[in-house]
């Protein structure tokens, strides 16, 4: 009788480090703004560290429930329901920092748009796996558009509609960009693949352009010295620190810049953070650790026992690695600057606990796609 597969232990140790990571530089990056705030250095890192465990927890459940109870229509369509009424019912509430993103229930504060990521990914999943008729067979014709290309994506792009809405371009963006990932790998006809890009140009470039606080972030991004003080504040000032940092970094705790010159020091802007307290040596540590995540991530997605748990492992794989990329990206100067939070390190309870809920679900499926192999050496 073949042993019994065994949990990844890569993944899990990655995402472990990552967490630890992540609440040792979020105490270092919040503690001067927290004391300052609230009178107490430690309020983010109890926040986070309350998050982390619940995350922690969850992630445990879904490695030991089966990835295939999440196939039922009933989770599916519930699922999708509970994230639609979460989306509209923000703008009914206060806004926070000017956007209606959030949810607040006494001292917890919910964003739904982070949960619709690893909805999108679980509908996609099952959408594809009750189809059995693979994407590749599709026609470029009207019937299959309206059968199959239509289904598919109609909820999802209704999601990113309340979601530009709110607004928050940037989470909208990176679903399409996870939803594009998973139609792609699954065979859809580039010529599908190139309308929908065709018809998503002109909608991001009038969202951008039409959009007085939006076009400043791209003219500040091509152009940060020509208003150093205003638009281009946040991004000198995150190149300052990562340049800062030089090989070995200028010691933890011991960073300039989160002292009230970078905004969002400990949530969006946290890799800037890193660069200059641990250095070029700390920011490759980091990247390193994301590039083991996604090489485990695409193995248990190719290694995956059907089509459902490949799915559900290739999304959440994209979803971590697409956001983490984004997120360097904007840190460095490589793209204008969007909320995009790094996954398991930047200051946030709900981007938090919906990572350690997918990577229990990556990890579920990664346990079986090793069961899998492992009867089928002992068959040999």
């Amino acid at each position: 009788m073949a042993k019994r597969a065994e949990t990844d232990r890569w993944l899990f140790l990655v995402t472990l480090a990552l967490c630890l990571l992540g609440t040792v530089m979020i105490f270092s990056a919040s503690a001067v703004t927290a004391q300052q705030q609230y009178g107490h250095s430690y309020v983010f890192v109890l926040r986070q560290a309350v998050w982390l465990v619940a995350g922690l927890a969850g992630m445990f459940g879904l490695m030991r429930m089966d990835y295939h109870r999440l196939r039922e229509p009933v989770v599916v369509y519930t699922a999708l329901c509970v994230v639609a009424v979460l989306l509209v019912s923000t703008f009914f509430l206060d806004k926070s920092h000017a956007t209606h993103r959030w949810i607040k229930v006494g001292p917890v504060n919910l964003q739904p748009s982070e949960i619709t990521k690893l909805v999108v990914i679980l509908y996609l999943a099952w959408f594809l796996d009750m189809k059995r008729r693979a994407v590749t067979s599709l026609e470029f014709n009207k019937q299959d558009l309206l059968q199959t290309i239509l289904p598919a994506v109609a909820p999802i792009l209704v999601c990113v509609g309340l979601i530009v809405l709110q607004p928050d371009l940037g989470t909208s963006v990176d679903i399409l960009l996870i939803m594009t990932a998973i139609l792609f790998v699954a065979g859809l006809s580039w010529k599908w693949l190139a309308v929908g890009a065709a018809a998503a140009m002109p909608v991001l470039f009038a969202l951008v352009m039409f959009v007085s606080y939006r076009q400043a972030r791209l003219i500040s991004f091509l152009h940060p010295d020509q208003d150093p003080q205003g638009a281009g504040f946040q991004l000198m000032q995150s190149l300052i620190a990562v340049g800062s940092g030089g090989f070995s970094g200028v010691g933890l705790m011991e960073g300039k810049q989160k002292l009230f010159y970078l905004p969002e020091a400990h949530t969006d802007f946290i890799y800037a953070v890193i660069c200059e307290e641990l250095g070029f040596l700390g920011a490759l540590f980091v990247i390193v650790l994301f590039a083991m995540y996604g090489w485990r991530g695409l193995r248990a997605a190719f290694n995956a026992p059907d089509r459902f748990g490949s799915t559900l492992a290739l999304g959440v794989t994209a979803m971590v690695i697409f956001q983490c990329l984004i997120n360097f990206a904007v840190v460095l100067g490589m793209m204008p600057t969007k909320g995009i939070p790094l996954p398991f390190v930047s200051y946030g309870g709900s981007s938090l606990l919906v990572m350690l809920l997918a990577t229990g679900v990556l990890l579920n499926v990664s346990q079986q796609a090793m069961r899998g192999t492992a009867f089928r050496a002992v068959g040999d």
